[in-house]
């Protein structure tokens, strides 16, 4: 007989399957993003400004960010906070399974489908535009692990601060732009100016996409860029088990 939690995350898994928008966003738009970049000829052109690398290159961890940032800021936080709102986190309180399992299933769903979105859009990347695979493999799983606990905890972050569905909504809107940024979507962040590249490698995403960049190269992560990341998933882990509320 499964264990409550199991069920838990069975029941959230079918519920989270009927959601065919929060589906696309994270698993498919990053990909047909780094798809219509590549279409574009000069940024399939070697540039000897970016290292003799091209503009669809760097958009590959960029594609891969945008599927982190995406689950943690848009898709979790409205689920999580309409729960709450609706007492259901109230009432999982005084039966035998807890509010937790249900914690832990959206975010081992929310983490697992923003890694499939990874997957997808290194895939993309190399089939379609010949984009090398990650030539440290183990480095850039380091990061990309590393920067899922960042979304997602920021995403928890967000529910935690927000009482209700709307406000999450409006939060998360709030957060995801300024994260496209220093993740790169507008401007590739090795392509940043270099005083504006130091500022934004120290956010969470900026730092990520330095680090998933050298892993991508062959190089080691810096631990500079690993340790802001993990800085921040510290600081935002501890904001959010501070601040959330089961009711």
């Amino acid at each position: 007989m499964p264990s409550p939690a199991a069920a838990v995350l069975r029941t959230e898994s079918r519920l989270f399957a009927r959601e065919p928008g929060s589906l696309f966003w994270i698993l498919v738009f990053p990909s047909v993003l780094l798809l219509v970049i590549g279409l574009v000829p000069s940024f399939r052109a070697v540039s000897d400004e970016l290292g003799g690398r091209r503009v669809v290159d760097l958009y590959v961890p960029v594609a891969v960010l945008l599927g982190l940032i995406t689950a943690g800021l848009q898709a979790m936080p409205p689920v999580l906070t309409g729960y709450r709102e609706r007492g259901v986190l109230r009432r999982m309180a005084t039966t035998p399974v807890r509010p937790a399992a249900l914690l832990t299933a959206q975010l081992v769903l929310h983490g697992a489908a923003a890694l499939v979105s990874a997957l997808l859009a290194v895939a993309v990347g190399r089939t379609v535009y010949g984009v090398e695979l990650p030539a440290r493999p183990a480095g850039y799983l380091l990061a990309l692990l590393l920067t899922t606990a960042a979304a997602l905890a920021l995403g928890a972050t967000v529910c935690a601060v927000s009482r209700t569905q709307k406000i999450a909504t409006a939060i998360g809107s709030a957060v995801f732009f300024p994260a496209m940024f220093t993740a790169g979507v507008w401007v590739p962040v090795q392509a940043m100016p270099e005083a504006l590249r130091r500022v934004v490698g120290l956010t969470p995403f900026g730092a990520a996409s330095e680090a998933l960049d050298r892993a991508a190269a062959g190089g080691w992560p810096g631990w500079a860029a690993v340790g802001v990341t993990a800085l921040w998933t510290a600081l935002l882990t501890a904001a959010a088990v501070r601040w959330f509320r089961w009711e």
